[in-house]
C-alpha cells in the first residue's frame, strides 16, 4: 500500500506555537486560577512551577521525541519503539477520541458567551442573573447543540486544512492574538477597584496580593501534600501529555530543529499564560465579590461568577466580558484543533486513508458523541456516582474517565517503558539532534524523574482516583 504522504511544520516557530496552543486551553484559564485561590496562593503557583521545570519537562520530551523519532502518530509510535508498548497506543488514542467531543461541549458554552457579549446583548445574561443564564442554555437541547456543532465546525476546517496550511497558519494568527488579550486585560484587571454596600473598598492589588503570596495559615504536611497534588494534577492537565498530542506534533518537526530550545519556549509561554490568567480572575473577583467569590470552582466560575463581575462593572464590562470570551475561545480553539489533529493522525497512519476521510471520521463520531453529552444536562439528564466520591452528568464521567484514569495510565506506562525498557538514551539520543550544544542542561534531571520520581506522582493520583491514597 502506498504510504499516504504526512504533513509537517515548515519551521520550529511554526511547531512552538502549535504546540503551545495546545497547552495553553481552558486548564490555563479556568482551572489553575480556582486552584492557586484555594491552595494558598503563592505557594501553589510556587510548587506548580517546579513541577512544570521537573515532571512536566520530562514527560513533554518524552512524547515529542517519540514522535519525531518513529515520525508517526500515538497509535503507531509505541509499537515502533517497542513492539510490547503497541497496545498503549490504542489507549493514547482512545483519549482525545473521547475528549475531544466533550471538550467541544465546553467550546459550545463559549461561544454562546462570547457571541452574546460581542452582539451587545450581555443584559440577557444579568436580567434573571447568570446562574439562571447558564443553566438554561445548557438544558436546551436545541441552543447547546448549536454552539457545539459551530465551535467543533471551526476546529474541523483548520485541520482539514492540514498542517502547514491549517494548524501552523492558524496558530500564527490566533496565538500573538490570545497573547495580546490576556496581556491587555491582566493589565486592565490591575486597575479595578470597587465600594461595596457596606462602604468596604477593594482593590485589585489587594486580590494579587492573595494570589501571589504564599499563604500558611494553617498549613499542615496533609494540606502541603494536597496542594502537591492539585498541582501535579493542573501540571497534567495543562501542558496536554498523555493525549498523544504531543507525540503526533512531535512527528511533524524536522530533524534539524532543536527540540530542547522549543520545549523551554512552550514550558514558559504554557506557565506565563496560565499566571496570567490567575493575574486577570482572582484580582477581578476578589474586587467585587471579595474572598467568597473566590471559592467558586468549575463551570460557576467561569459562566457564573465572572459574568456576574462584568455586570458589576457598567459599560466596561460589556467590553472586558466580549474580550475574555473572545481570548477563552482562541485558547479552547487551539487545544481542541490539537485533539482533533491526534485522532485524525492516527487515523491517516493506521489506515492510510487522505486527510479529508480521517477528519469525516473523527467529526462524524464526534457529533454523535458530544450530542449526547449535551443531552446529558437536558433529555439525558442523570446523576451518576463516581468512584472519588462524587457525582456527576455524562460530561463529568467522560471527563473522570480520561483525566483520572487514562491519561495517568498512558504516562505512568510512558515512564516505564522509556525509563526502565527502552533506557532514557532512547529519548535523549533523538534530542540531541539538531541540538547546538553537546550537553543537554537537564538531562541527569530527566533520568530521575522518568525512572522514579513521576511514576511514584503518577501512581499516587491514580490512586487518588478511586480514593485509595489519602496522607495522614
Amino acid at each position: 500500500m502506498e504510504q499516504t504522504k504526512r504533513g509537517s511544520f515548515t519551521g520550529s516557530l511554526g511547531f512552538i506555537l502549535a504546540t503551545a496552543g495546545s497547552a495553553i486551553g481552558l486548564g490555563n484559564l479556568w482551572r489553575f486560577p480556582y486552584l492557586a485561590a484555594k491552595d494558598g496562593g503563592g505557594l501553589f503557583i510556587l510548587i506548580y512551577v517546579i513541577l512544570i521545570l521537573t515532571f512536566g519537562y520530562t514527560l513533554m520530551t518524552a512524547e515529542i521525541a517519540i514522535g519525531r523519532k518513529t515520525g508517526v502518530g500515538p497509535l503507531q509510535a509505541y509499537a515502533k519503539i517497542d513492539k510490547r508498548f503497541g497496545f498503549l497506543g490504542w489507549i493514547a488514542t482512545i483519549v482525545p477520541v473521547i475528549i475531544f467531543p466533550y471538550y467541544c461541549v465546553i467550546g459550545g458554552w463559549i461561544v454562546e458567551y462570547g457571541f452574546t457579549y460581542i452582539s451587545g446583548g450581555a443584559n440577557t445574561i444579568y436580567e434573571g442573573g447568570a446562574g439562571n443564564f447558564f443553566s438554561a442554555f445548557i438544558s436546551n437541547p436545541i441552543t447547546s447543540v448549536i454552539c457545539f456543532l459551530v465551535f467543533m465546525g471551526f476546529a474541523t476546517v483548520i485541520v482539514l486544512l492540514g498542517v502547514e496550511k491549517g494548524i501552523e497558519k492558524a496558530s500564527k494568527i490566533m496565538m500573538p492574538i490570545l497573547f495580546l488579550l490576556i496581556i491587555g486585560i491582566a493589565i486592565y484587571s490591575l486597575t479595578l477597584s470597587h465600594t461595596d454596600e457596606n462602604g468596604v473598598t477593594r482593590t485589585a492589588w489587594e486580590g494579587l496580593k492573595i494570589y501571589l503570596i504564599p499563604n500558611f495559615e494553617g498549613l499542615t504536611l496533609s494540606k502541603f501534600f494536597s496542594i502537591l497534588l492539585d498541582a501535579t494534577g493542573q501540571m497534567f492537565y495543562s501542558l496536554s501529555v498523555a493525549m498523544g498530542i504531543m507525540i503526533t506534533y512531535g512527528s511533524y518537526t524536522k530533524k534539524e530543529d532543536d527540540l530542547s530550545s522549543s520545549i523551554n519556549r512552550i514550558e514558559l509561554f504554557d506557565t506565563g499564560v496560565a499566571l496570567l490568567a490567575g493575574m486577570i480572575v482572582i484580582p477581578t473577583v476578589f474586587v467585587f465579590q471579595g474572598t467568597e467569590g473566590l471559592a467558586s470552582s468549575g463551570p460557576s466560575l467561569m459562566f457564573v461568577s465572572l459574568p456576574t463581575v462584568f455586570e458589576q462593572m457598567g459599560i466596561w464590562g460589556h467590553v472586558v466580558g466580549a474580550l475574555f470570551f473572545l481570548l477563552v475561545f482562541f485558547a479552547a480553539l487551539t487545544s481542541a484543533i490539537s485533539l482533533m489533529e491526534a485522532v485524525t493522525a492516527s487515523i491517516i497512519d493506521r489506515f492510510q486513508v487522505k486527510r479529508p476521510i480521517a477528519t469525516a471520521v473523527c467529526f462524524g463520531f464526534s457529533i454523535v458523541l458530544g450530542v449526547i453529552v449535551c443531552f446529558g444536562y437536558s433529555l439525558l439528564y442523570c446523576e451518576i456516582p463516581l468512584p472519588n466520591g462524587t457525582v456527576g452528568q455524562l460530561l463529568d464521567v467522560l471527563d473522570y474517565a480520561t483525566n483520572s484514569l487514562l491519561l495517568p495510565i498512558v504516562a505512568l506506562l510512558t515512564c516505564v517503558m522509556v525509563g526502565w525498557v527502552c533506557k532514557p538514551s532512547c529519548v535523549l539520543d533523538e534530542i540531541r539532534i539538531g541540538h547546538k550544544s553537546a550537553t543537554l542542561h537537564r538531562e541527569k534531571l530527566f533520568v530521575v524523574m522518568i525512572k522514579f520520581v513521576a511514576p511514584m506522582l503518577l501512581l499516587i493520583i491514580l490512586l487518588q482516583a478511586f480514593n485509595l491514597f489519602s496522607f495522614m
